[in-house]
């Protein structure tokens, strides 16, 4: 078992939000929250369903980490402000913030429902920026801090899938990650956003088939699967002090698939004579 006192975020208080196992196989605030805690931090695990907290709090338990539960609808205003004064009463103060709450929204802008675009953009965009009003004034009082906030590489390169909300919902995450950066750097805060690709998890399991995985899979320069636990030690670098000097980025978790361009699309730009 990996001595928590000596880690990479020992000291620390974090909020991980999203914290929760939805069902086989690690998401990734899970896989954060349970990474974090094997770096030292205590970790308020924040989630709508108390259950899948208290998968990811036993776990952590078991391990010897510290951590412990919050029950929030972070589309709440009156909750996120709960959860960080929870996050101080129990552990003093508040260091790390990670937006992980997501969620797909299906449709073109032609087809998509108003209420599924307004969904979409109040869980996976006005969410982070409900919590995180509450958490900078804490953060500050803490003498500074880090945010890392959950985007997708379907925010910088749309797929064949009809996804426009959930395409539109996580390029919003970066430009909030960019305005914050800004705003609060010299509050010693610091802001960076990662890009998950083609991940396995939870989330998506229930929607691929093998030949979808595998399409997902030969997509990226390397050829394999990503997991939650890709994302969750990327996380840790952000919010850790290695990454003292490193604000306002979009950081891809995705295997290379952002380097190139796929050749099918390619094929789309050339000329006759070019084939």
């Amino acid at each position: 078992m990996m001595d928590v006192k000596q880690g990479r975020l020992a000291g620390k208080v974090a909020i991980v939000t999203g914290a929760g196992s939805s069902g086989p196989g690690a998401g990734t605030g899970n896989a954060a929250a349970i990474l974090f805690a094997r770096e030292g931090a205590r970790v308020l695990l924040v989630d709508r369903d108390v259950k899948h907290a208290e998968v990811t709090l036993a776990t952590i338990q078991e391990e010897g980490g510290e951590a412990s539960v919050f029950e929030a609808d972070i589309t709440q205003t009156a909750d996120c402000q709960a959860m960080v004064e929870t996050a101080e009463e129990r552990y003093g103060g508040l260091d790390i913030l990670v937006n992980n709450v997501g969620i797909l929204g299906f449709g073109t802008v032609v087809d998509v429902t108003e209420e599924t675009w307004d969904r979409v953009f109040e869980v996976n965009l006005k969410s982070m920026m409900l919590t995180s009003k509450h958490a900078i004034p804490a953060m500050i009082e803490s003498s500074g801090g880090a945010i890392i906030n959950i985007s997708s590489t379907e925010a910088l390169r749309a797929s064949r899938s009809a996804v426009a909300p959930y395409n539109a919902s996580k390029a919003g995450v970066i430009g909030l990650t960019n305005a914050m950066a800004a705003h609060h750097g010299r509050d010693n805060i610091r802001v960076n956003c990662i890009a998950p690709g083609f991940l396995y998890t939870p989330m998506v399991a229930s929607l691929l088939s093998e030949d979808m995985r595998e399409s997902r899979r030969e997509a990226s320069l390397l050829g394999t699967e990503g997991t939650a636990w890709d994302v969750g030690w990327a996380a840790v670098f952000l919010a850790s002090d290695e990454a003292r000097w490193i604000t306002g980025i979009v950081l891809p978790v995705d295997a290379g698939l952002l380097a190139t361009t796929p050749l099918p699309t390619l094929t789309y730009g050339r000329s006759e004579t070019d084939q």
